[in-house]
């Protein structure tokens, strides 16, 4: 039986803990902005899909000296590409295309792409969406790229791209992907990438501060953009906003960027309630999923420098990372001449951050980390933790019924077709009366922690010990017990 209507994530904007962590947290952006040379830098804290506390400090215009506001206006570069992707998977729930679908049935001039072998599969727009097309790493010429138009980039497909491997045999971050993905939204939408994204996610969200193009960003709000260079900055020319936008071009402010978040934040957890978000939640859950792993880094280090290694991956124009804690990071960084931004958040603790900076591929990634760090060891707050189902509770129940000795364990009927062919009776018995015997009396019960909706363990507690019983059920509705396992809690 499906568990219906888990409990949302608690509500915590209130939650004294996390106040209590924020003049701590702005001032260690404060200090890494002033150590980095930054011209100007915001930040927000994003709580249960809600701003609860931004900061700022410098300018977003020296010469003018225009102080930095919540309400500032920053290219976000590379962190774009999930908008981008948010379209993709719009376009797709309403049966518009198909992640599968090659992309050269919506760009005809990819169709005589030469791959490196002949036997290669061509380009889909999954692979588009998760840097295994094919193409090579290019971020130093992709930033150079924004404001080509479609002419132009269709000529790169027109003359024949190339490619670093075939596609879908490894990853490799491609801003001329996200640039495709732009050129595909419009042909599918009838909209170009901008129109689309505005009418569909922008504008359904209140992103009203939010711009496409620096020219039509008011004169007070806009950052611009400086390189640190002689021990002085230097500032950097805007690109107008073109083909390449896609994949890096979007401005916009802390307070309109946290309502995307809110996005992310609120998909969590799956649930039957009505959906609010303009996509889908299960397909901003599906953006999330670590769709193409990258990397282990073993010599991975928490902010306070201790040993973590971490897994990385990529979704859809997000990246997904989890470390030796078990954390799971999800969010995106950017980086472009006169600019750095990056956001982060952790979905199973319903937290979040953003920073801004006007200043060529500022670090700001670096810093959320050691915010989100902060947070968390200041805070002791928990993790949400998934409500077991009806059907693992009641399969508890009756499991405890038949412990230690199993009796009538044969005819009870919660037990799999396989169990008592992997499992046997006397065997079980002898097991769980010795375990018993050394936890002595069970005093109580414990709920059932579960692992997903059909796998879990519970407790026994015991007045000299503490039994761990695992058990996973079968497909099959009702779900049986088709494992079990039993022992001495560590």
């Amino acid at each position: 039986m499906p568990n219906t209507n888990p409990p949302p994530l608690p509500t915590r904007t209130g939650s004294k803990k996390i106040e209590a962590t924020f003049p701590v947290i702005d001032k260690l952006y404060k200090q890494y902005a002033a150590d980095n040379h930054w011209p100007g830098m915001a930040f927000g804290i994003v709580v249960d899909g809600k701003l609860v506390y931004t900061g700022n400090t410098g300018y977003t215009d020296i010469d003018n000296k225009t102080p930095v506001t919540s309400k500032s206006d920053f290219r976000i570069a590379s962190m774009t590409k999930s908008l981008t992707a948010m379209a993709i998977l719009k376009l797709r729930d309403a049966g518009k295309l198909k992640l599968d679908d090659p992309a050269y049935l919506y760009i005809p001039e990819m169709k005589n792409n030469k791959y490196l072998t002949k036997d290669a599969t061509p380009i889909t727009i999954r692979h588009l969406l998760t840097h295994s097309a094919g193409f090579p790493e290019d971020n130093p010429w992709g930033d150079r790229q924004l404001a080509v138009s479609d002419a132009q980039l269709i000529a790169i497909y027109k003359k024949g791209v190339s490619f670093s491997n075939n596609p879908g045999q490894g990853y490799e971050y491609s801003n001329l992907g996200f640039a495709t993905l732009g050129y595909i939204i419009k042909k599918v939408s009838g909209k170009t990438y901008e129109q689309y994204i505005t009418d569909n996610i922008l504008t359904p969200l209140g992103m009203i501060h939010t711009y496409w193009e620096y020219s039509e960003v008011p004169k007070e709000q806009l950052a611009h953009g400086y390189r640190w260079l002689d021990n002085k900055w230097v500032e950097q020319p805007l690109l107008h906003d073109g083909a390449y936008g896609a994949m890096g071009g979007l401005i916009t402010t802390i307070e309109d960027f946290s309502k995307y978040i809110a996005v992310h934040q609120n998909a969590w957890p799956a649930r039957d309630d009505a959906e609010t978000s303009p996509v889908k939640r299960s397909s901003v859950r599906e953006m999330q999923y670590p769709w193409n792993v990258n990397y282990l880094t073993a010599n991975a280090k928490t902010p306070n420098g201790r040993l973590c290694p971490t897994v990385s991956a990529y979704g859809y124009g997000l990246r997904w990372a989890k470390d030796c804690d078990n954390h799971v990071y999800v969010g995106h960084s950017g980086g472009l001449p006169g600019f750095g931004s990056n956001w982060n958040i952790m979905p199973d603790y319903g937290i979040g951050v953003i920073c801004f900076a006007n200043l060529t591929y500022a670090n700001a990634g670096r810093i959320n980390n050691i915010a989100l760090d902060t947070l968390l060891s200041l805070s002791h707050i928990e993790p949400r933790k998934l409500p077991a189902s009806q059907i693992l509770t009641q399969r508890r129940d009756e499991l405890v019924k038949l412990l230690p000795n199993w009796n009538n364990a044969k005819t009870s009927g919660i037990f799999a077709v396989n169990f008592f062919m992997d499992y046997f009776t006397d065997k079980l018995k002898a097991e769980a009366t010795d375990v018993y015997a050394r936890a002595g009396k069970i005093v109580s019960i414990g709920e059932v922690m579960p692992e997903n909706n059909l796998r879990g363990y519970f407790i026994l507690k015991g007045e000299k010990a503490d039994v761990r019983v695992n058990f996973t059920l079968t497909p099959e509705n009702p779900a049986l017990i088709q494992e079990y396992h039993i022992g001495i809690n560590p």
